[in-house]
């Protein structure tokens, strides 16, 4: 089973008077790189959220933004005055630079983050498990998507993989022919050049046989058809994170492709090796996005 990288998750839930609502997206991504948004009620544990993203996701682009809504009576509130009287210098001399309207100056700032925060804003350990186990859900429900897109992508990544057994398949019934013509072709030369009765027979063969293995292609297409078996093999495997691995077969699959058309001298199998590679390069493009 595959997992895409691109997922998303929400939920919103009451803890204690606090209501927390959590939004997870993930896009594609080379490592684990997190944008994390949190309430300052959360910073004290802002090192265990990242690592239950970073368990829960393993690879990706992830935004996961946190956001608190206070409910329940009033509260003492204390003012960050450093913040306050820096966010009103920089107001203010934009303002100048704008001739804009500074009456309501002061309103707009009080409403900025962090500014005004709840003196006894605080989340005891019972809250922080209940929370926890908030994320695990949205994690969870994240990855229900990345699930269902992974069947898709490996729906197509298996009918490219056909697509590329099938045309090594006819490789295979063009081999002999090629050899055919091959020899045909040599002889012709010789016998337009020094004539039918002029050339040694069996220095023929030897040329012809030493030539022909230098041309051979039968190692690349054993060698690709291991890579197509370890391919479907990895697809088996119960992990969930295969994208890389995926990625380094695939490099091994251009490989003998590529070798296989330098050696292939023949124009029906240069055709072969051409919708090959459209099929490896459209495999590689949905393996960018296989976590």
């Amino acid at each position: 089973m595959l997992y895409s990288m691109t997922g998303y998750g929400r939920a919103e839930q009451t803890i204690g008077n606090k209501t927390f609502l959590i939004e997870l997206r993930s896009l594609n991504g080379k490592q684990f790189d997190l944008k994390l948004f949190l309430p300052s009620i959360l910073k004290p544990y802002e090192f265990e959220i990242r690592n239950q993203l970073n368990e829960g996701l393993e690879r990706g682009s992830v935004d996961c933004a946190i956001t608190l809504k206070q409910n329940g009576s009033s509260k003492p509130v204390n003012i960050n005055t450093d913040l306050l009287k820096a966010y009103y210098n920089s107001v203010v001399e934009v303002s100048k630079e704008l001739n804009a309207d500074t009456n309501q100056l002061m309103a707009a700032i009080l409403r900025l983050p962090e500014v005004v925060t709840n003196t006894t804003e605080i989340i005891d350990e019972n809250e922080w498990k209940e929370f926890s186990g908030l994320l695990n859900n949205v994690i969870a429900e994240l990855n229900k998507h990345r699930m269902d897109e992974g069947k898709s992508s490996e729906t197509d990544l298996l009918q490219r993989l056909e697509n590329i057994e099938h045309l090594q398949e006819e490789i295979k019934k063009i081999e002999p022919l090629r050899r055919e013509k091959i020899k045909e072709g040599l002889v012709k030369v010789l016998t337009e050049n020094v004539g039918a009765n002029n050339y040694d027979t069996n220095r023929l063969e030897q040329e012809l046989i030493y030539y022909i293995e230098k041309i051979d292609i039968s190692e690349e297409q054993v060698r690709l058809k291991n890579h197509c078996n370890y391919f479907r093999s990895i697809l088996n495997e119960k992990e969930k994170s295969k994208g890389k691995k995926l990625s380094f077969i695939l490099q091994e699959f251009g490989r003998e492709i590529n070798t296989t058309g330098s050696k292939a001298n023949n124009a029906e199998i240069q055709k072969k090796v051409v919708l090959m590679k459209d099929e490896l390069e459209k495999m590689k493009e949905q393996i960018l996005n296989v976590l």
